[in-house]
């Protein structure tokens, strides 16, 4: 979930006829063969045009039999192509990998093997060879379906990301895509269109490779000189190291070094610092708290690899919360491998997927966050990508991806089920990361559970088990036995909506809180404690 140098992509419109669009049309072949003339039937000149642009113009020709006989059969005779298929020369793209693939080092359409180039400099153009040629298959990425075959369940917690490829060899090159936004035909350009060109140069490709293992994911480019947002799983490959070397390719196909300039597990968000970068295209935010069920989405990202990639979609839900495992990297180094896996210990009815391969460890605590539910495609990889609104301006970070009935072997890709970190929080915490290093969090001081799980409960909501003391729910008066049912007049249906709410709000900060307490709906102005990392 880059940058284009300060400028936008470029539609591209070629000067001369296109062989094959996107829609199946072809243009005209070239002329066949001649065949030969009936016998007794004088051979007529022959000069065809596209002989002439090739074929130097030869002296007057004799006119013996013998000549004339030589003129009348086929010129460089070639087989007829199966039925189906244009008659002039074709460039087929190689087949490509496939996620989920048992063949070592699997490569995914778009993906540079290693040590190989980042791909061609420009997509979309037409061949200048005379034999005109099929694109090629890079170039039209939005055209490829690929079922993301996920490799290893949820572990533990509930935990749900989209986006790290743990199974790909050490020292993965980035992946390579298509460098601009491809449109073959400027007449019949759509709104989504408009908005991946605006959006993909804002976009990014990271990479992240460890002794522990090597993944993928997507980021957003924050600034001008290379400040880049993303989600803490990505930079700690699902929480197994805290030294990963980040790689950072962008848009238009520039790959430069990275450094991590802060994490913040709590909400997993992190923020690198491209290293010599400058003249970036920054995103443009939206405030997520403008936002309509039903409004339209975009997902900007790579999903499996594949840079630059656009899907669509609506806001299915708002005021959503999901509980995830922590990716928080390790006190030192790598984590300890050895630690098995349960994927039964989750708490959530979805399984979720950490990427395209095995999780490395099994979380030892859970974060509670509060999203964006839609249904565009987002995919493993598409972690710390872009939702953006109908106006290409950010809305959400890509964050994790709901998976029915999964398992270590049996997962899936985009369900329909995608999740986002909402704009507002996200901004919040960049700017605090990038001004110090790290992001603070509320605390409301209160034990809470879900106030459907408690006998004799009637209503939705958070319920207090415990105001401890000297906290700031106990300082606003909140005692054992309210139901919190809204906080800063985002609706609470249970414990995990409530502590999501909590921690999306900055330390120190005051919030009112709504909660019944003996029937009666009130309300209470709190200022929050702070969250101890």
């Amino acid at each position: 979930m880059s940058d284009n140098q300060g400028t936008g992509p470029a539609d591209h419109t070629p000067d001369e006829a296109i062989v094959s669009t996107p829609g199946g049309e072809t243009a005209p072949a070239a002329p066949a063969a001649e065949a030969a003339p009936a016998a007794g039937t004088p051979a007529a000149p022959t000069a065809p045009a596209a002989e002439a642009a090739t074929v130097p113009v030869p002296p007057a020709p004799p006119t013996t039999a013998a000549w004339q006989a030589a003129q009348q059969a086929p010129l460089n005779p070639q087989p007829a192509p199966p039925a189906g298929y244009p008659s002039h020369a074709q460039a087929y793209a190689r087949p490509q990998g496939y996620a989920g693939q048992t063949a070592p080092y699997p490569q995914y359409a778009g993906q540079a093997a290693p040590g190989a180039g980042f791909g061609p400099a420009a997509t979309g153009t037409t061949p200048t060879a005379p034999a005109k040629k099929k694109k090629s298959g890079s170039g039209k990425v939005v055209g490829l379906i690929l079922a993301a075959a996920i490799v290893g369940g949820a572990a533990g917690l509930g935990g749900a990301y989209a986006g790290v490829t743990l199974f790909a060899p050490d020292g993965t090159s980035p992946a390579a895509g298509p460098t601009t936004v491809t449109v073959n035909d400027t007449d019949s350009v759509n709104q989504t269109t408009a908005i991946a060109a605006k959006v993909v140069p804002s976009v990014v490709t990271i990479a992240a490779t460890s002794d522990s293992g090597s993944g993928t994911g997507s980021g957003v480019v924050l600034s001008e000189d290379g400040y880049v947002v993303t989600n803490t799983h990505v930079v700690t490959l699902d929480g197994a190291t805290g030294d990963a070397s980040i790689r950072v390719t962008t848009s238009d196909g520039h790959v430069y070094d990275a450094e991590v300039v802060g994490t913040d597990p709590t909400y997993d968000l992190a923020v690198i610092k491209i290293t010599d970068a400058e003249g970036l295209t920054p995103i443009e935010f939206a405030s997520s708290a403008d936002l309509n069920v039903g409004d339209e989405t975009i997902a900007v990202g790579a999903p499996l690899g594949l840079s630059n990639t656009v899907t669509t979609g609506i806001v299915s839900a708002l005021n959503r919360s999901i509980e995830i495992a922590s990716s928080a990297a390790p006190e030192s180094g790598d984590a300890d491998e050895d630690q098995p896996s349960d994927p039964q210990d989750q708490g959530s009815p979805f399984q979720f997927d950490f990427g395209q391969g095995q999780s490395q460890q099994t979380p030892s605590e859970s974060i509670k966050i509060a999203v964006i539910q839609t249904d565009a495609a987002i995919n493993p990889g598409n972690s710390g990508g872009a939702l953006v609104d109908s106006e290409g301006r950010l809305i959400g970070i890509n964050v994790a991806i709901a998976t029915a009935g999964g398992g270590s072997g049996g997962g899936a890709g985009s369900i329909g089920v995608g999740f986002a970190i909402p704009s507002d929080i996200a901004q919040r915490i960049t700017e605090e990361i990038i001004e110090n290093g790290e992001a603070t969090h509320g605390l409301l001081g209160a034990n809470v559970l879900s106030a459907a799980q408690v006998e004799g409960s009637t209503i939705a909501g958070a319920y207090i088990q415990e105001a401890v003391e000297g906290g700031a729910a106990a300082a606003a008066g909140l005692r054992e036995g309210d139901i919190v049912t809204a906080f800063n007049d985002v609706p609470v249906t249970d414990s995990v909506d409530l502590t999501a709410q909590v921690r999306a709000a900055a330390a120190g900060s005051d919030a009112t809180v709504t909660f019944v307490r003996d029937g009666e709906t009130q309300t209470v102005d709190v200022t929050l404690g702070t969250l101890e990392p």
